[in-house]
């Protein structure tokens, strides 16, 4: 097994794996940057790229504005008997209300209203607009929220996440067939910080998608550690403030925390599609 330690805006490739003189470069490091480029994204995409850890994403007084107005309001769940530990969430995942190559329609009420409490967290504004600003500056192209049945969908999920989440992968148009108008090209995360605990809460991100020989290792929704033994993977831990952006289709998982402080992130996918937006969805 291999871990590759971050690269501050590096661009040097990682040591040759080769075993002969064809040189073969395993190219999957956490990439450290202040400011977030199209590059960045293409070579998550590309799979040349184990993470992107961006340094100040977000201000640090905006993420404690957030988070003392997030105090107030109550969060949901994902459903415990599926999920478990808890994880709390403000906002709906598209996959728990997946019907028929569709969406149910609690999910457009849901997602109204996990819209409507998330438009007054930064200061009377929606923290999730800001970080769209910030992703298509990087992208330096159109950023879309992605459609289903014609209709825009929710992205922008705020989630606390203190217990871990077990080894996985995200993958919608596996794991929701039809749902999306539009088959992205590529599929990634973004999560900005908004709080870290003291301890623990880092991800780890290995370079292995899902195959289905993973099947034999499957544990509730996730898999054990044997499905990616001797696989290269990379860990970061951010500070409030931070994004990281990597690759939902390899399996990644997160670890618990301890001390003070909590892990809450505002997190949504991207999809780079053939035509050249962004699209955005939870």
């Amino acid at each position: 097994m291999t871990t590759h330690a971050p690269r501050e805006n590096a661009a040097a490739p990682s040591g040759n794996v080769s075993a002969n003189n064809s040189p073969i470069y395993t190219l999957f490091d956490v990439d450290v940057t202040t400011t977030l480029q199209r590059e960045h994204i293409l070579r998550l995409a590309a799979g040349v790229s184990g993470a992107i850890h961006v340094r100040g994403f977000g201000l640090p007084e905006d993420c404690r504005d957030i988070m003392e107005a997030l105090a107030v309001q109550p969060l949901g769940a994902y459903d415990e008997a599926f999920i478990y530990p808890r994880i709390a969430k403000l906002g709906p995942a598209a996959y728990d209300f997946y019907v028929a190559h569709g969406l149910d329609e609690e999910y457009w009420k849901h997602a109204e209203d996990a819209v409507a409490v998330r438009s007054a967290l930064l200061r009377g504004t929606d923290p999730m607009d800001y970080a769209v600003e910030r992703v298509r500056e990087g992208w330096g192209g159109d950023v879309e929220y992605a459609r289903s049945g014609g209709r825009p969908m929710f992205a922008g999920m705020i989630r606390e996440i203190a217990n871990g989440a077990k080894l996985h992968f995200d993958e919608i148009t596996r794991e929701s067939p039809g749902l999306l108008d539009e088959t992205p090209a590529s599929f990634l995360t973004l999560n900005w910080y908004l709080d870290m605990p003291e301890h623990g809460g880092s991800t780890s991100v290995h370079r292995h998608r899902w195959r289905p020989t993973d099947e034999q290792y499957r544990d509730r929704y996730g898999y054990t550690t044997e499905a990616v033994a001797d696989e290269p993977f990379v860990t970061v831990r951010p500070e409030p403030g931070d994004a990281v952006l990597f690759d939902s289709r390899n399996l990644h998982s997160i670890e618990q925390i301890s001390g003070a402080g909590r892990r809450v992130t505002l997190s949504f996918f991207l999809g780079i599609t053939g035509r050249g937006p962004l699209h955005l969805w939870s």
